[in-house]
């Protein structure tokens, strides 16, 4: 059991992201990241070296870049984005909140690192400078994750 008190948050590329389950709690094999992002809250394209990744929409709108080809999933869908497969997203509604499953865990770990630590019940973003991509690309490779372009566009 992980009570949400002792659950990590941080802000990451411009959203709150909410650690709900770490590899620590899950001897490695899973991850749970709970995302909440304004419209334009989008990841570089890339791809995972070692796990994969399923977002599971709660509400809003988000469009999954995967394999070449653009869909919109809205509440309730669910993509599974095995790895190696290159992938992004981006935020289409005003506001979206969407999980995130990695199987095993670990980019819990790079999330950590590259976001900016908050409290769980935090609603304001601080300020933040966009991260140097050569920086963030560096540091997600140290984690299994290759970025291999830019984010999608609105």
């Amino acid at each position: 059991m992980l009570a949400p008190e002792v659950q990590q948050a941080v802000w990451f590329l411009g959203a709150l992201v909410r650690i709900r389950a770490n590899g620590d709690a899950t001897a490695g094999s899973l991850a749970v990241l709970e995302h909440q992002g304004d419209r334009g809250y989008s990841s570089p394209m890339h791809r995972h070296l070692a796990d994969e990744e399923t977002f599971f929409v709660i509400d809003g709108e988000v469009r999954i870049v995967v394999g070449g080809q653009m869909h919109l999933a809205e509440a309730g869908a669910v993509a599974f984005l095995p790895r190696q497969l290159p992938h992004a997203f981006v935020v289409t509604s005003p506001q979206a909140r969407f999980l995130t499953l990695h199987t095993p865990a670990g980019f819990d770990r790079f999330t950590l690192a590259a976001g900016t630590p908050t409290t769980t019940t935090a609603t304001m973003p601080p300020e933040e400078v966009p991260p140097d991509p050569t920086a963030l690309a560096a540091m997600a490779n140290s984690y299994g994750i290759e970025i291999l372009g830019p984010p999608p566009t609105l």
